[in-house]
């Protein structure tokens, strides 16, 4: 047992030596790839050295922009109107190591710093720093040199007063340049856009009245200056003129369709049949008897709950139809049976059916009765279209209560019922015309028919050879049926037509 254990002794002592000669060698290696890591790395940094070296070093940004702003000069509104005084803020931040001896502020176009004053405010953390300077102003640009520069790490402010944006308008941004205390120059950053109204004549004669001593005068009186303030009267008439538009648009669309509706139910009313005339009482009696802010609230929100949903303009086109079209059919009503029954029975003598008495004989007479009163309906619509304000249609009212909200004065109503005068005043004075001249022809002073020369020498003889119609064999109702449209044109315009009166050798007019 114990010559077997020595040899088995031995090796594993020879096996524990060869175990010890690979461990070192292994360190070995291990310490010779450290090396050469360690190697690579002293060469890298080298190579950065090298290449930094070799760069030249960049200089820190001097100044940053921080904002540009203007303030408004619009009567009445927050805009900036290009070409007229204001003032300009810039501000901007001095960083790095560096310190700024003069600013150049620069804008594009026919804006002007000329006659203009800056001042300037540099701010070190919350602290003043008391800096003077000197500006001078170039056309389009001004530069500003302090007399001390200005340290690193301070905000500086420029207040520009009295300079002038291009009267173009549009967006603008204020650049420019700036030096430091080692004598560099570099660009300034874009400040953020400036958005300018450009200077219209409108304007321009808002700056004018703006200088006028009678105006600060007349505004200066409580009850002027909040109902009629000249500028802004004069803004919201440029401002309301698209409502106006609008408003004319929707009464002019919609009183022929409710001519055309009137005027077939007033045929049903005065119809002999009972369920004819059913139809057109409950049509105009409900129409009448519901005021119209009501119908058109039922339209605007009735019929979009249902799946109908129609453009505001068209549909308030069609709501005003509906409710001038009940109104019309009484004027209409009344004007055919206020026709003497004499017309009838002479038609009828003439051999004329109903819808030939109708359309020659009654209508035209009913159309020269009730124009007045047609014309004062319309006028009614024209004034009613203001309700449509109410469910956002943008018209003539739409616009001047935007207004007076943004305004927070009275004037743009003041302007918006100038526009509504505009065409009722005028109307009104042909309706007086129109109703004159109706009560002259009705009295049998209408204009006389003018006769030719040659008629009137050969009067003596023609008039023995005259036969009636009769006579010639032909029917008078035929005559009838064969007269000229011109004939029922010229009848309806009679009342807007004044003719000279001719003398004939009777008595004229007036006498």
């Amino acid at each position: 047992m114990e010559q077997t254990g020595r040899p088995t002794s031995r090796m594993g002592r020879a096996a524990l030596a060869g175990k010890g000669a690979a461990g070192m060698t292994a360190a070995s290696d291990a310490a010779s790839r450290a090396g050469r890591a360690a190697l690579a790395a002293l060469l890298a940094l080298a190579c950065v050295l090298a290449v930094s070296l070799a760069v030249p070093p960049t200089s820190a940004l001097a100044m940053s922009t921080n904002k540009a702003t203007a303030r408004p000069n619009e009567d009445g509104g927050n805009g900036v109107i290009g070409g007229e005084d204001t003032r300009l803020t810039w501000e901007g931040t001095v960083g790095g190591s560096e310190e700024v001896t003069s600013i150049t502020l620069t804008l594009p176009g026919d804006a002007s710093f000329d006659g203009s004053t800056t001042r300037i405010t540099v701010l070190d953390g919350l602290s003043r720093t008391s800096i003077s300077g000197e500006a001078t102003a170039a056309g389009a640009s001004i530069r500003v040199s302090f007399d001390d520069p200005i340290p690193a790490d301070s905000l500086v402010r420029l207040e520009i007063t009295n300079m002038r944006f291009p009267t173009a308008g549009g967006d603008y941004q204020v650049t420019g340049a700036y030096t430091t205390s080692a004598g560099g120059t570099a660009d300034l950053d874009a400040a953020p856009a400036i958005s300018i109204i450009a200077n219209t004549p409108l304007q321009a004669a808002v700056n004018w009245l703006d200088q006028q001593e009678w105006v600060a005068a007349w505004n200066s009186v409580p009850f002027l200056g909040m109902f009629l303030k000249p500028q802004l009267l004069l803004t919201s008439f440029a401002s309301l003129f698209p409502g106006w538009l609008v408003c004319l648009g929707i009464v002019l669309a919609c009183y022929p369709f409710a001519i055309v509706l009137g005027l077939s139910f007033a045929m049903l009313k005065v119809s002999r049949r009972k369920a004819l005339r059913a139809v057109a009482i409950c049509y105009i009696n409900i129409l009448r008897g519901t005021p119209l802010f009501l119908q058109i609230y039922i339209m605007f929100f009735g019929l979009p709950m249902v799946g109908i949903n129609i453009d505001n303009n068209v549909l308030g086109v069609i709501v005003m139809a509906v409710n001038s079209s009940a109104y019309l059919a009484e004027i209409f009503r009344a004007g055919i049976q206020s026709i003497p029954q004499g017309q009838y029975e002479a038609a009828a003598s003439l051999g004329m059916n109903g819808f030939q008495t109708m359309t020659s004989i009654i209508l035209p007479q009913t159309v020269r009765r009730v124009i007045p009163t047609v014309t004062s309906d319309f006028i009614t619509s024209y004034k009613d279209t203001s309700l449509l304000s109410s469910v956002g249609v943008m018209e003539l009212m739409m616009f001047s209560k935007n207004l007076t909200t943004t305004t927070g004065n009275i004037t743009p109503y003041m302007a918006a019922a100038i526009y509504y005068l505009i065409v009722t005043l005028p109307l009104i004075k042909i309706v007086g015309i129109i109703e004159s001249n109706i009560a002259r022809s009705e009295r049998g002073g209408g204009p006389r028919p003018r006769r030719r020369a040659g008629d009137a020498a050969s009067q003596g003889s023609s008039e023995p050879d005259r036969a009636p119609a009769s006579s010639a064999g032909i029917p008078r109702a035929e005559a009838a049926k064969g007269a000229p449209a011109t004939g029922v044109l010229a009848a309806l315009s009679a009342p807007f037509v004044t003719h000279p009166t001719v003398e004939l050798g009777g008595v004229a007019d007036g006498e």
